[in-house]
């Protein structure tokens, strides 16, 4: 069992823009078997590399949060090509900005292209909490955060809180 970091906000890598993968080899297989760790330890739904400080368009998700099982989901270079209606999700949180969650707007309704673990090419089609879960892990890829998605109120109230709790833990 391998447990990466995962990177926290303000690092400023979790705002870069990640690479598409070219090369699906034995390195990239134990990546992944070490971010599903990771993301079932944390405990999490969805995992992008970004997060782990690799800067490869890579995310993995469980919608059950299933470790038993272990039945996670890898998409590899991942593009949203359709989205439909709205929706809103409730209580978001992030691994990478821990303790603090928020309602956010997210499309009810994707569609998802990509290829799986093996380089085989597949679409996604996901409603509520799965399309949820993968339009957050995509932002990711593009160097967004869920925080972003915010009203500009909303993130100012969250900087203003977390450089409070920053400063209390300098002390």
């Amino acid at each position: 069992m391998s447990i990466l970091e995962i990177l926290t906000y303000p690092n400023p890598f979790l705002r870069e823009r990640t690479t598409p993968v070219t090369n699906i080899d034995g390195s990239l297989q134990e990546l992944i078997a070490a971010m599903a760790d990771t993301m079932y330890a944390a405990p999490g739904v969805g995992l992008a590399a970004i997060q782990v400080g690799i800067r490869h368009s890579l995310l993995i998700y469980d919608i059950e949060a299933d470790k038993k099982n272990g039945l996670y989901r890898v998409l590899i270079n991942p593009k949203i090509i359709e989205r439909h209606g709205e929706i809103q999700s409730e209580d978001e949180g992030c691994l990478s900005v821990p303790e603090f969650r928020s309602n956010i707007k997210r499309a009810e309704s994707i569609l998802v292209e990509g290829v799986d673990k093996d380089g085989n090419p597949l679409q996604v089609e996901a409603d509520g909490f799965h399309a949820i879960v993968l339009q957050h892990e995509i932002d990711h890829l593009n160097g967004k955060l869920f925080i972003d998605h915010m009203s500009a109120l909303k993130r100012q109230l969250f900087k203003k809180r977390f450089k409070k709790k920053l400063s209390k833990s300098d002390e």
